[in-house]
């Protein structure tokens, strides 16, 4: 029998009958809470970046009044030295040698140790939380994607990206074979020569007046970094070979639940060195900078965290502020026993200045 009108009517709603609720209403959203931490890393990194240009102000008038006649009432900031590395590697060999603390540029030598610590108790945060050429870099990707890339970023082929990120390490492995293969009397020499006191000044003259070659090096650099994510840091950077070694032995790391994941990728489309962080369960490469982007663009709860070497997951703060805190750790106990400043007057660094005829 065919069925009636009223079989074949829809009820209409009435107001005290409500209509049925969608499948997940009521539930409320998950809100990521480390959402901001990129801002957070930003506001770190600006900071970081502001206190070398003050750095820099400063012993621009040491320099100018070093290499004049008049007196030296200008201080010479001891954290220039953070741009002298080979002088920290030399000092890190005599140091572990003899026990000896350099004493021309100790700051070189303490910032030298604590990103070493770093690295070892919160992976290479300090390339992405501290370094300025790591700001740089961000800088220089966020240009790219406003300019060249609106929508994504094309990724490097992984066939392309495995050699090239293990340059880093190679160069690194030369310039540790340099120092290595120096006997300890020719490192205690250098170390007293003029050439490694009038070192800040001439890399200072350096960037002031670079060549042609200096000029074509550093363009060629910028271009690539507008092209590829973080170019110089994950390819290139000695020191970031360093550092991920260094920062294989971390406890920390951040680790994905396969069961929680949505494999929407988020994650590895934030992650600046291009990690695919959506395919692994323990982010362990020595390309990971504890940037922690991965974790901020997590799109589901709890797939995403930072944990020991064990199941307990710890707050993804704790990464950045163990970096942090050894940083200055390491800059507030080396001042309190003497060893950030340098031994050398300002009228030894004028003479040292003199000599090398800057």
């Amino acid at each position: 029998m065919p069925e009636s009108a009223e079989q074949l009517a829809v009820p209409d709603p009435s107001p005290t009958s409500p209509a049925p609720a969608a499948p997940g209403a009521g539930v409320p959203r998950w809100v990521n809470p480390y959402r901001h931490l990129p801002k957070v890393r930003w506001a770190v990194q600006l900071a970081y970046v502001a206190f070398l240009v003050l750095v820099c102000w400063q012993f621009v008038r040491f320099v100018g009044q070093a290499l004049g006649d008049g007196p030296i009432t200008a201080a010479r900031p001891p954290a220039v030295e953070a741009f002298l590395p080979i002088a920290a590697l030399l000092g890190l060999k005599r140091f572990l040698l003899t026990g000896i603390w350099d004493g021309v540029h100790p700051a070189g030598l303490t910032l030298l140790a604590a990103a070493i610590v770093t690295a070892f108790v919160a992976r290479k945060a300090f390339c992405s939380w501290v370094c300025p050429v790591g700001t740089l870099s961000r800088a220089l990707e966020w240009l790219g994607r406003k300019t060249l890339w609106r929508r994504r970023w094309p990724a490097v082929p992984r066939w392309l990206d495995l050699p090239l990120s293990t340059l880093k390490v190679v160069l690194f492995g030369a310039f540790a074979w340099s120092v290595l293969s120096m006997p300890l009397p020719a490192v205690e020499q250098f170390l007293k020569l003029p050439y490694n006191a009038a070192a800040d000044a001439k890399m200072l003259f350096f960037f002031a007046s670079p060549s042609g070659t200096a000029l074509g090096v550093i363009g060629f650099l910028v271009l690539l970094s507008l092209v590829v994510k973080h170019a110089w840091c994950r390819w290139l950077c000695p020191y970031g070979g360093l550092l991920g070694l260094v920062g294989l032995l971390s406890p920390l790391s951040v680790r994905r639940d396969a069961g929680r994941c949505n494999d929407c990728r988020a994650c590895t489309r934030a992650c600046p060195a291009e990690i695919q962080v959506h395919a692994r369960l323990r982010v362990l490469s020595t390309d990971c900078t504890g940037c922690l982007s991965c974790v901020a663009a997590c799109t589901t709860e709890h797939a995403l965290g930072l944990t020991r070497r064990g199941p307990k997951a710890f707050p993804a703060w704790v990464l950045p502020g163990l970096a942090l805190g050894v940083m200055l750790g390491f800059w507030a106990v080396a001042r309190a026993t003497g060893f950030w400043e340098s031994i050398l007057s300002a009228e030894a660094f004028r003479f040292a200045y003199r000599i090398m005829g800057l």
